[in-house]
């Protein structure tokens, strides 16, 4: 049953992606924005939260060396800010830019 679901969502990925697609239009991946969007909703958001919820995990392990050395701003941002904005605060199929300001994702910005 698991297989069956698998093969008919990554068939539906598939098609989703290839139909209708004549030449790549500028800025996509797939060169369907459509495709874009599915791909990022069904595969790369899902594994975004998983990405989040391990960089907290190795984030409160690594804090008793991070505390001591003045670096657990800096980790923070890479194991769970950076993941966190990918995951939550990028425009759906958009795999470059984040926030309603378009920055490059990860990015640190000044308040």
């Amino acid at each position: 049953m698991r297989r069956k679901l698998v093969a008919a969502l990554g068939a539906a990925v598939l098609l989703t992606t290839s139909a209708g697609v004549s030449a790549q239009q500028a800025g996509t991946v797939t060169g369907d924005r459509a495709g874009d969007m599915t791909a990022d909703l069904l595969i790369v958001r899902p594994l975004g939260l998983v990405g989040t919820v391990i960089g907290a995990a190795v984030f409160v392990v690594a804090l008793p060396f991070t505390l001591p050395t003045g670096s657990a701003g800096d980790a923070a941002h890479e194991l769970v800010g950076k993941p966190f904005e990918y995951t939550f605060n990028r425009p759906l199929g958009d795999f470059q830019h984040c926030g309603a300001d378009r920055h490059p994702c990860g990015d640190r910005r000044d308040p």
